[in-house]
C-alpha cells in the first residue's frame, strides 16, 4: 500500500503521485557519487538509500497523519497542501506551485514543506530530544572539522604528504588522505574522531558545508566511515534557501536546542547567538594563502594541533558544559523555556568576569574603538573595557611595549599583553596565560 492510499481526498491525481514516489524512492539521488568501488562502499551507500526512503516515508506519514482538514461537506474535505514532493501535494496528489515552501532537498531531492508544517514537525522533533536528552549540533567542513586543498596547489614542500598518505581502506584509523577521483588531498582535524563520538552521545548531528554535494558526501565518509553520526544530515551549497548564506530554515530543528561549529561568521547573519566561532585549521600552504596570512602552515611547519588542548578538545568541554546546563536546569522550568543561546552566552561571559581591559594603539585612531572586534570579543567574554587607565584596570594590549600606557602596565604590575591573548582566549573558551602573550615580540600562528 502506498502512503497516499488512504488520503481522504484520494483520487486519481493521488494516484499519479503514488505512481511517482513509488519510482522516486525506488533509485538512489542522482547526487550520489558514480565512483564507488568496493562491496563495503556500496553497502553503506545501499544503507543510505534504503534510510533515505525510510525518512522520506516516515515524514510522509507523519504529515498525513496530522494535517488539518476543514471539512465542507460530508463528501469532500480540502487539503491543506502541508508540502509538496515532485511538484504534488504529499497528502491528496495534487498538482501545487514548484516554489511552494521550503525545499529540503538534502532528504530528498523534490521535497518541499510548508512553514506551519516546518513548525510542527519542529515541535514534535523538541519533545523527542528532550525525551532523548539530546540538542542539535550543525558542524561546517572546511577549516573546522578539516582542511582540504587541490593537489596542483600543494608546494613542493608538501610533497612529503603524498608519500605519507593513509590508506582509503582503514579510513577510521587514518587523518591524512589523498583523493585522487578528487584531485585532492584531506587533513582531518586532530581529536576530530573523539570530538564526534562524544558530541553523538548529547546531540544529533548534521553536517552544513558551503561545498558541493558530492564533496560533503566523500568528507562525511571520511569522518563517519561506519554511517554512525550524521545519516543523510548532509547539508550543502545546493540545498540552502540564500546563496552564500547559511540558514537553519531548512534544519528540522527549534534554533533554541542548535548549537553551530563554523570558522565563518558572516555566512550565519541570521544565526550568530547559536554559533560557536572555530579557529581556522590551516593544515595546508594554500589554506594560509586564500586568507591572506604570511605565516607557514602546519604542513610546512611538519607541526599539528594538539588533540588534548586543541580547538575541537576545547570546543567539546563547551558542548558538554552548555548541555548539562540545559539538562540540569530547575525541572520547575518548562524546557519550552529554554534556549541554549542563554546558557552559550553565560558561559562565554565567564571566562574574562573580572577583567578590566584598556587598549593601547590596537585600533586606528579613527575608528571608534567599541566597534572593533577584539573590544566586542572582550566583552563577549565578560571583561570590561575601558579608554583611560585606572587603578581599576587589570590588563594592557598592545602591539608595541613602549607607548605610554604599556610603560603604565609594566610600572604598575599590570598584566601587558599582546591582542592575541585575546583571540586565543576566545577560540579556546579559556583564559590564556598572559605570560604567553608577551608584547615585546611578534606571535605568529
Amino acid at each position: 500500500m502506498t502512503i497516499v492510499s488512504d488520503s481522504p481526498v484520494h483520487s486519481s491525481s493521488s494516484d499519479d503521485f503514488a505512481s511517482f514516489l513509488d519510482a522516486e524512492l525506488a533509485t538512489s539521488t542522482s547526487d550520489s557519487s558514480a565512483d564507488e568501488e568496493g562491496d563495503e562502499e556500496e553497502n553503506l551507500e545501499s544503507k543510505r538509500v534504503k534510510r533515505r526512503k525510510v525518512e522520506v516515508l516516515e515524514i510522509l506519514e507523519d504529515v498525513q497523519d496530522s494535517t488539518a482538514r476543514v471539512e465542507t461537506s460530508k463528501e469532500e474535505a480540502i487539503c491543506a497542501h502541508p508540502g509538496s514532493f515532485g511538484g504534488m501535494c504529499i497528502i491528496c496528489g495534487q498538482r501545487v506551485a514548484e516554489e511552494a515552501g521550503v525545499a529540503i532537498a538534502y532528504i530528498h531531492k523534490g521535497l518541499r514543506l510548508d512553514s506551519p508544517e516546518l513548525v510542527r514537525l519542529r515541535n514534535a522533533d523538541m519533545k523527542n530530544k528532550l525525551n532523548q536528552k539530546k540538542l542539535h549540533l550543525i558542524l561546517d567542513l572546511d577549516h573546522t572539522l578539516l582542511n582540504s586543498t587541490m593537489l596542483f596547489h600543494m608546494t613542493s614542500e608538501e610533497d612529503y604528504l603524498k608519500s605519507n598518505a593513509d590508506s582509503l581502506q582503514d579510513i577510521q584509523n587514518g587523518s591524512l588522505f589523498m583523493l585522487e577521483h578528487m584531485r585532492m588531498m584531506t587533513k582531518l582535524r586532530p581529536y576530530v574522531r573523539q570530538f564526534l563520538k562524544e558530541a553523538n552521545e548529547m546531540f544529533e548531528m548534521h553536517i552544513y558545508t558551503m561545498g558541493d554535494k558530492p564533496y560533503a558526501r566523500e568528507m562525511a565518509k571520511l569522518l563517519d566511515p561506519g554511517d554512525q553520526y550524521f545519516n543523510d544530515r548532509i547539508i550543502s551549497r545546493d540545498d540552502g534557501t540564500q546563496k552564500h548564506q547559511k540558514g537553519l530554515d531548512v534544519v528540522l530543528a527549534e534554533e533554541s536546542a542548535v548549537l553551530i561549529l563554523d570558522d565563518t561568521e558572516n555566512a550565519w547573519t541570521k544565526h550568530r547567538e547559536n554559533l560557536i566561532l572555530m579557529e581556522r585549521y590551516h593544515f595546508f600552504a594554500s589554506s594560509c594563502q586564500q586568507f591572506g596570512f604570511r605565516c607557514k602552515s602546519l604542513s610546512l611547519l611538519k607541526s599539528d594541533e594538539s588533540d588534548t588542548d586543541g580547538a575541537l578538545a576545547s570546543v567539546l568541554r563547551v558542548l558538554k558544559r552548555v548541555h548539562s546546563m540545559y539538562f540540569d536546569e530547575d525541572p520547575r522550568d518548562a524546557p519550552s523555556n529554554r534556549d541554549v543561546r542563554e546558557f552559550l552566552k553565560s558561559v562565554r561571559k565567564e571566562i574574562l568576569q573580572g577583567c578590566r581591559i584598556v587598549f593601547s594603539r590596537v585600533f586606528p585612531t579613527s575608528f571608534p574603538p567599541e566597534s572593533h572586534q577584539l573590544w566586542k570579543m572582550a566583552e563577549q567574554l565578560g571583561a570590561t573595557c575601558l579608554v583611560e587607565v585606572d587603578s581599576s584596570v587589570t590588563h594592557v594590549v598592545a602591539n608595541d611595549p613602549n607607548t605610554e600606557k604599556s610603560k603604565w602596565a609594566t610600572n604598575e604590575t599590570k598584566y601587558l599583553v599582546h591582542p592575541q591573548w585575546i583571540e586565543a582566549t576566545y577560540y579556546l573558551w579559556q583564559r590564556q596565560v598572559e605570560d604567553k602573550y608577551p608584547v615585546n615580540q611578534s606571535k605568529s600562528q
